[in-house]
């Protein structure tokens, strides 16, 4: 791995971590892209490979922590004072209840799936696949959505689907923020609404893919042998491109459908996984 290389990984992270195209998709592609450039295996990866990909995640959770900083400190302030009032009916304290039962409803799912996602990485054919399933029911959600009258009040039982969607995201070509906020959708949450949920839903378990599981997985001696300069540079610009498709991303979703979004995840799984059938 070279800068150029960390600085494009950089920006792919950030642009599609949040965008309804699938992170992980678009890092499998990327990567297997370039093994194939520089004629390697693209059924190998190193640690540092596995360790600059959780790096670049750490990058775009520090985006959406400094973005949703004020949401994020009103929700802690109001469940503290929910713990000592013993009156959990606030509706900040509802959503970080909403949250933290989310969260385990995704680990739930998503542990189980672990395995097959780890193998799917060198499986890029298959991620293509699952991107046109991501963008299909992008497209059905919004179809179904036009017809409804919509809400931005967020209740349990459509956390806890939104939750669901996540933690099928575990899988490479489905998209996390694709599958919450169509979850959402189908809930007759409002585009915003959805988005915004999906945002600080995605913390805990970006968090814990990010921190834990170097702890458990990586050899610390390994770790300080690796190119720095190319991780720190690419969990730089994934922290930044994330913070502005953030904030404008929450713009579009406003005035525009996720249409856009759909047709690409659609053309773009095939276009790859034609690709890599051919050259796999």
């Amino acid at each position: 791995m070279n800068i150029i290389q960390a600085v494009l990984m950089g920006i792919v992270q950030g642009l599609s971590e949040f965008l309804p195209i699938s992170s992980s998709a678009h890092l499998v592609f990327t990567s297997n892209f370039y093994k194939i450039f520089k004629g390697l295996d693209i059924t190998q990866a190193s640690s540092q490979e596995v360790f600059f990909d959780i790096m670049l995640h750490l990058g775009t959770l520090i985006a959406v922590l400094i973005f949703f900083r004020k949401d994020i400190m009103e929700i802690l302030t109001a469940f503290c004072n929910a713990v000592k009032t013993r009156d959990f009916n606030d509706e900040k304290t509802k959503l970080g209840i909403y949250i933290i039962l989310g969260t385990l409803v995704t680990i739930f799912i998503a542990y189980p799936l672990n395995e097959v996602a780890e193998k799917l990485v060198f499986a890029p054919m298959i991620v293509g696949i699952l991107l046109i399933g991501t963008g299909i029911f992008l497209f059905t959600s919004e179809k179904y959505s036009n017809k409804i009258e919509k809400t931005d009040h967020l209740d349990l039982k459509t956390a806890l689907w939104m939750s669901f969607a996540q933690g099928l995201a575990a899988l490479p070509g489905l998209s996390r923020s694709g599958l919450t906020i169509a979850a959402g959708l189908f809930r007759k949450l409002d585009r915003t609404t959805a988005a915004r949920f999906s945002f600080l839903l995605s913390i805990p378990i970006i968090l814990g893919a990010s921190m834990l599981y170097p702890l458990i997985k990586l050899d610390l001696n390994e770790v300080i042998g690796y190119d720095w300069c190319e991780i720190i540079a690419g969990t730089i610009v994934s922290g930044i491109v994330g913070y502005l498709c953030i904030k404008y991303f929450l713009k579009f979703v406003a005035r525009f459908s996720l249409n856009i979004f759909a047709v690409y995840c659609i053309l773009v799984g095939i276009v790859t996984s034609v690709f890599f059938a051919i050259v796999g």
